[in-house]
């Protein structure tokens, strides 16, 4: 006699966007799935809030690419948003999502079916044009900004699909975005490494003019530099900006406008499924990006409207205590006992202590530090004031 388990591992999955007609006990039609009754467990599922505002617009794009035939779907939207976020977000293989979620073969052919769709796309394309208007922008942009990234290629991928990138000493693909001045994603394509930026951005500026006609100004870095340019003025009318970093400069220096589609790299290395490509097709790559675009855009909305700040990465340090010691010397042992951790400067404690001489400070805590009250100066963590024997 086979488990319920079993029977969910090998059920077959139903795809459409209707309306079940009939379910079980648990809300789901499929012999042992509670999709329906499921109940946020972990940090990537989303909370009530997000699915209050994803649930609308997911809703309102699946009614329009709906296909005319197919069977019922009985599984929960909501929890086979929250497993492809899952998988997107920690990086696992689809057979090894949890047991609370539907079938692994049901998420993959959700994925799959409605990714090809566009459903990601559209769903992005419409939290973005929210948050742009939150921000005091247009819905559409009239500027943008492309770059490329190298990403290393797992053994899954084929051949054929990766390359070399030389400048990068990287075997794998390479992803070109193209993102608006917020840094939200406008278009991406996923070529092999050994594709060069000019190259990949002829199809990406192609797809960017005939998704957004609004657009007249892009930048770009030096790599774009070249035909490229006259290309997209007389064929795209767009002009492309080149922002070349000065030979003058040394050392990380933020450069104008470059700086933005960066930033939206960084927002995607967050998801662990996107630091190394796991998928055999490089367009199975591009629906990674969007669902994980989909969802950040979701938690970013769902702060604006309510009227909530960004949440810090680190966590904000700890209030300063209350300084009962009478002399200086003593309230500066009660700051470094507070937060031991804390790199102190002296223009740090004079600011605290309210002192205006910052440089004799400095000299009375070289003082201490040899007379053994203090164990080192500068960038450094601090002891406590030793005892008298």
């Amino acid at each position: 006699m086979r488990c319920c388990l079993c029977i969910s591992a090998t059920r077959s999955p139903w795809l459409s966007a209707y309306t079940p007609t009939s379910v079980g006990a648990s809300g789901c039609a499929s012999p042992g799935c509670r999709c329906h009754g499921r109940k946020p467990s972990y940090p990537s599922d989303l909370t009530d809030t997000e699915w209050t505002v994803l649930e609308v617009e997911a809703r309102a794009v699946m009614a329009e690419l709906v296909a005319p035939t197919g069977r019922p779907m009985v599984h929960g939207l909501r929890a086979m948003l929250d497993a492809i976020n899952y998988v997107t977000r920690y990086g696992i293989e689809w057979r090894a999502l949890p047991v609370d979620f539907p079938s692994h073969e049901a998420v993959y052919a959700f994925f799959l079916r409605w990714s090809r769709r566009g459903l990601p796309e559209r769903l992005a394309g419409r939290l973005r044009g929210h948050l742009r208007v939150m921000a005091g922008r247009g819905e559409l942009p009239t500027a943008g900004c492309i770059d490329s990234q190298t990403v290393k290629a797992a053994e899954t991928v084929g051949a054929t699909a990766c390359g070399f990138d030389a400048g990068k000493k990287l075997k794998g693909q390479k992803r070109h975005i193209a993102v608006d001045t917020l840094g939200l994603l406008l278009c991406v394509i996923v070529t092999a490494a050994s594709v060069q930026d000019r190259d990949g951005a002829y199809p990406l500026l192609a797809r960017l003019r005939e998704k957004f006609s609004t657009i007249a100004l892009v930048w770009a870095d030096g790599s774009y530099a070249g035909r490229l340019l006259a290309w997209a003025r007389y064929v795209l009318h767009l002009t492309v900006t080149v922002v070349k970093r000065s030979d003058d400069l040394r050392g990380f220096v933020v450069l104008p406008r470059r700086w933005v589609a960066e930033r939206t790299f960084a927002w995607l290395a967050r998801y662990r499924r996107l630091v190394r490509i796991y998928e055999r097709k490089p367009e199975h790559h591009e629906f990674m990006i969007w669902w994980a675009t989909v969802y950040q855009m979701t938690r970013r909305l769902t702060r604006n409207l309510a009227g909530q700040p960004p949440h810090s990465r680190w966590g904000d340090p700890p209030p300063l205590p209350e300084l009962s010691s009478p002399d200086r010397r003593g309230k500066v042992l009660e700051l470094l006992a507070v937060q031991p951790w804390r790199a102190w400067r002296g223009a740090e404690l004079a600011v605290i202590l309210g002192i205006e001489n910052v440089n004799s400070f400095r000299v009375q805590l070289s003082q201490w530090s040899h007379e053994g009250y203090i164990n080192k100066i500068g960038p450094a963590l601090y002891g406590p004031m030793p005892t008298s024997t």
